[in-house]
This record gives C-alpha cells, structure tokens and sequence, in this order.
C-alpha cells in the first residue's frame, strides 16, 4: 500500500507583524493631526495576544480601530484573527476596548471542520485532530486539493492556513 499524502490545517499569525503593526498604528496615533491631542491609546500585551484601546469616545475608537486594521492588513494579517470586545467605561471619562488575537483552532471549530470534511464523502480521506490543528490524511493528492479548495471556501471565523502539504 501506498503511503498517505498530508497536509495540516492550522491558524497562526505572526506575532511580529502584529507588533510591527502596533508601533507603526501608535506612531501614527502621535502624528495625525485628529488625534493629536485626543488622549488615545493604543497598548499591547504580547505574552496574552491582547490589544487594549482607550479613548475619549467610540467614534474615536473606531478611527484608532481603523488606524490598526489598515496597518494589519498591509503586514498581511488577516482581519478575522482580531477580536475586539464591547466598549466598557473606564476611568476618567475613556471607553476601554479590548481586542484579543486569536491564535490555533479551537476545539468547536475543529469538529466543525472535521464534520465538513467527512460531509465531502470524498472516499479514503481520514482527519485527525491534533491540539490546536487538524491534519488531513488521503492516499491521493487530489483528494487533499479539493478538501483544500472546499475549506477555502468556507467561513469558520478565523483565517486557515495549509501547511506541511506532503
């Protein structure tokens, strides 16, 4: 018998493109001239993957939420790995945000995909789930791209990534 080819399903994002994006995001908090003097701050706590966003309004808010995106996206981060909470009051009249990067695939998700996969009915394609990825295992390389092609056309909430495809 032949040996299985495989890839593995995973969902990283480089946490030194995120901190590039913040510094180039809080210099421009610094620099633009809106929000010069509008007492918004950006921080960010690598070790828990946590954004944490002050500012005197949430119309503020969304223009330094949007500074960030734009600077994300041009460091080729995408978008769904960034969850941003609800507004809560802080002190001194600021709203607080807290966004949190989200990294590896939860274990929900994982079965939904593991469900999706197996709802191919592709014959001879095997799915493993191994902590925070999932690895695809089929005796034919063919089968392996339409499972890719059919993942890339789903939504799960968090951007897949195909790697060790051998």
């Amino acid at each position: 018998m032949a040996k299985d080819s495989s890839f593995d399903i995973v969902s990283e994002v480089d946490m030194q493109e995120v901190d590039n994006a913040w510094q180039q995001a809080k210099k421009e908090l610094i620099q633009r001239y809106d929000l010069k003097g509008s007492g918004a701050t950006l921080e960010l706590d690598k070790s828990n993957g946590q954004f944490t966003l002050k500012a005197p309004s949430e119309f503020v808010a969304s223009q330094v939420q949007d500074i960030l995106n734009s600077k994300l996206v041009r460091r080729s981060i995408d978008l769904k790995s960034l969850r941003w909470g609800s507004p809560e009051q802080a002190s001194g009249m600021q709203i607080r945000l807290l966004g949190e990067i989200i990294a590896g695939i939860d274990k929900d998700t994982a079965g939904r995909i593991n469900k999706d996969i197996r709802g191919l009915k592709l014959k001879n394609v095997k799915v493993q789930i191994e902590g925070d990825k999932l690895r695809v295992f089929s005796p034919k390389r063919d089968i392996l791209q339409e499972v890719i092609t059919f993942l890339k056309e789903q939504d799960y909430g968090l951007p897949l990534q195909y790697r060790n495809y051998r």
